[in-house]
């Protein structure tokens, strides 16, 4: 039994993120990061939402996981007052950010239409995701 002086052990397993489409996603960044597909459900074992995804790391850690949801609606970016806006974003650590940019256009990201202009667009640069989250490149 566990006491005050000895809580449980936990551990931050993976990170799910809603989505239209959890097919789309888990695609895109299983490309984008080299994972591979660990688990979904399917229509006879669903229990929610509209599909659901896992990917995991095969050097281990943190798993990616995507959960489809009738309701989603992607982020706007940048901000906006009484927009849906991001919950969540990744940074992606890179070795060449134009090479970078160009293979997450290639597995169907997108560059975000406005990136910050306090940051320098040779070492950060935002992205989109096929459901709309942004994330960011950097050097």
């Amino acid at each position: 039994m566990k006491t005050q002086e000895s809580p449980p052990t936990l551990c931050l397993a993976s990170i799910c993120m809603d989505c239209a489409d959890a097919e789309v996603m888990a695609a895109f960044y299983s490309r984008l990061l080299g994972w591979e597909i660990a688990a979904r459900d399917t229509p006879e074992d669903r229990q929610g939402g509209a599909g659901w995804v896992s990917l995991r790391d095969p050097a281990g850690g943190i798993g990616l996981s995507f959960q489809a949801e009738a309701w989603y609606q992607p982020p706007v970016w940048p901000e906006e007052p009484g927009a849906q806006t991001k919950m969540i974003h990744f940074d992606i650590q890179v070795d060449d950010l134009a090479a970078a940019v160009a293979y997450v256009v290639a597995a169907g990201g997108r560059v975000a239409p406005h990136q910050p202009p306090d940051r320098d667009d040779g070492t950060l640069r935002v992205m989109l995701d096929p459901a709309g989250h942004p994330f960011c490149l950097f050097t």
